[in-house]
């Protein structure tokens, strides 16, 4: 073979194709064309708007739980609200000021409210104490549209493990895997009985897919206890606190699961970090951030009114503007155009060891 004067037809005939001699003219126009000043979006042209916030009204309330409340929330004037799917979440703005987000826990196909459930936190950042205190039925607010970050893909096989108020994500894929028909399991894990959401609900489902454990009857469980609840090759669902899900992670290989989906309650342990610092505004003070800490922990003991949700990098409620120095960006959320403009998010993003962080703060 001449790979130097290879021949003029795809199939080696002397001859050209007619086609593709067509085809070949018709792209060596119309490429070019496509950067033509008549076919180039206007940069003058304003992007579309923003989707406006949700107005919502809480329309009913209930203690689910100790130190758990049920809220429904449903549109001011009785319409329909957007549709979601199992796993997705609710990002709220509370009375305050302060956004949270939390998964929504009702039927899908239930058009008329959302439902959420949320474990009052007395040292937490204060958004579950105003849920408890300020939203009552009447209560008006504002919300974002849900979002999914922990999507249910209907496995033929799957096991859902819970802790606690981990439950709320889980409880509508029970409902879906049971609408179709998937041989599903259900473990339930807390520390006592009455701090279990929702678990005479669950037991009326189906008392041989749902399992109840408690620590202060059961002991705590270890992730291989979890994951021999699952069938062989299922997919596995797990919500619930850092410990939890270190141990499924762990025993995961070892098990009869094939696969493993987790949503966290908060930001995950920092394993890899390195020490840097963080200065406020060029002139300001600069901040220590250890290895094992997050810049956002660091900026809020300075700055108690720094807003932030979801410490997981996704929400990007916490964002500020970087002025000088190189990030180590690990969000899920800023497109790289946002980035090289100076935007950061300071619960999941670090520097390299001795680096210092100028932020617009």
């Amino acid at each position: 073979m001449d790979l130097h004067n290879p021949p003029p037809d795809l199939y080696g005939r002397p001859h050209a194709d007619r086609f593709m001699r067509r085809l070949t003219a018709f792209g060596d126009r119309y490429s070019p064309a496509l950067g033509g000043p008549l076919l180039r979006r206007n940069p003058r042209r304003p992007l579309g708007r923003p989707t406006p916030p949700l107005q919502l009204v809480v329309t009913a309330r209930r203690v689910i739980a100790t130190d758990v409340v049920e809220l429904l929330l449903g549109d001011p004037s009785g319409g329909a609200l957007p549709p979601w799917q199992p796993g997705a979440h609710l990002r709220l703005a509370l009375p305050s000021g302060r956004e949270r987000h939390y998964s929504l826990c009702g039927d899908p196909a239930d058009r008329t409210a959302y439902r959420i459930a949320v474990r009052r936190l007395p040292g937490g950042g204060g958004g579950s104490v105003e849920v408890h205190a300020e939203l009552h039925p009447g209560a008006r607010l504002t919300a974002r549209r849900p979002r999914n970050g922990f999507a249910f893909c209907a496995e033929p096989a799957v096991l859902l493990l819970a802790g606690g108020i981990g439950i709320t994500p889980l409880l509508p894929m029970v409902h879906e895997a049971r609408r179709h028909g998937l041989d599903w399991h259900l473990v339930h894990v807390g520390r006592s009985a009455d701090t279990l959401p929702y678990a005479e609900a669950l037991r009326a489902l189906d008392p041989h897919r749902v399992h109840l454990r408690t620590d202060d009857e059961h002991g705590v469980p270890t992730g291989a206890e979890l994951l021999a609840y699952a069938p062989r090759g299922a997919a596995v669902y797990c919500c619930g606190p850092a410990p939890m899900l270190a141990a499924v992670q762990r025993a995961l290989d070892g098990s009869p699961a094939g696969a493993l989906h987790f949503e966290r309650f908060g930001a995950a342990p920092i394993t890899d970090g390195e020490p840097f610092a963080v200065r406020l505004g060029a002139d300001g003070p600069a901040l220590d951030v250890p290895a094992d800490r997050s810049a956002l922990d660091v900026l809020r003991e300075a700055r108690p009114d720094l807003p932030y949700s979801c410490h997981q990098g996704f929400c990007g409620t916490c964002e500020v503007r970087l002025l000088a120095g190189t990030a180590d960006h690990r969000d899920r959320r800023l497109t790289p155009e946002q980035r090289a403009a100076g935007a950061l998010l300071p619960c999941v993003s670090r520097a390299a060891e001795g680096e210092t962080l100028v932020l617009d703060l």
